[in-house]
C-alpha cells in the first residue's frame, strides 16, 4: 500500500486560510476528508477557512456537533458532520453518509472522524490539528492511504511554502 504522510509545523491563522486556499484549488471532488484533534484544537475553524476558500459565508458554518450534518454550497459544496456524539458505526451510517461520499460535486467533512473511521471510504484524505507551539499555531498532518491524495498533499504543502515566502 503506498501511503503519503505531511506535516506542517507552526501554521497561524493566516497560514491556516492561505492552507485553506491552496486545498480548495489543488484538491477535486468528490473527496472525502477524516478531520481529527482534540477539544478546541481548531477542527471548526479549519472548516471555516475552506468555506470562506470556497466562496462559502463563514458566518454560516458552525460546529455541527447537536445537529449532525450542515450542506454549505458555494464553489464547491461542503457536508460538514460531526461525528463527536454519534453512538457509534451504525448510527453514524443512518445519517445517510454513503450518499454524501458519493457526490460527485461535494466534500464531506467529519469531525471526530476517527471515531467513525471503519465505515469511512478507503481513499478518505486524514487531516489531523493539533495545537503547536503556543495557544495561536497548529500543527497539521496530512494522512492517505492507497496513494490517492499523495502527489496533491506534496502540492499542497509546495504551495503553502512558496506562499509564506
Amino acid at each position: 500500500m503506498n501511503d503519503s504522510q505531511v506535516q506542517i509545523q507552526s501554521l497561524n491563522l493566516r497560514s491556516l486560510e492561505t492552507l485553506a486556499g491552496t486545498m480548495v484549488r489543488e484538491l477535486p471532488s468528490p473527496l472525502v476528508i477524516g478531520l481529527v484533534g482534540t477539544l478546541g484544537a481548531g477542527k471548526t475553524t479549519f472548516v471555516q477557512a475552506l468555506a470562506r476558500a470556497a466562496g462559502i459565508d463563514a458566518v454560516d458554518v458552525t460546529s455541527p456537533t447537536f445537529t449532525l450534518l450542515q450542506t454549505h454550497r458555494g464553489a464547491i459544496v461542503i457536508h460538514h458532520l460531526d461525528a463527536y456524539r454519534v453512538a457509534d458505526d451504525e448510527e453514524f451510517l443512518q445519517l445517510g453518509v454513503d450518499e454524501l461520499f458519493a457526490d460527485d460535486d461535494a466534500w464531506t467533512i467529519i469531525e471526530w472522524g476517527d471515531r467513525v473511521a471503519e465505515v469511512l471510504p478507503a481513499n478518505t484524505l486524514w487531516i489531523e490539528l493539533v495545537q503547536g507551539s503556543d495557544q495561536d499555531t497548529r500543527d497539521v498532518s496530512f494522512r492517505s492511504t492507497g496513494g490517492t491524495w499523495g502527489a496533491a498533499i506534496q502540492r499542497i504543502q509546495a504551495g503553502l511554502g512558496a506562499a509564506n515566502q
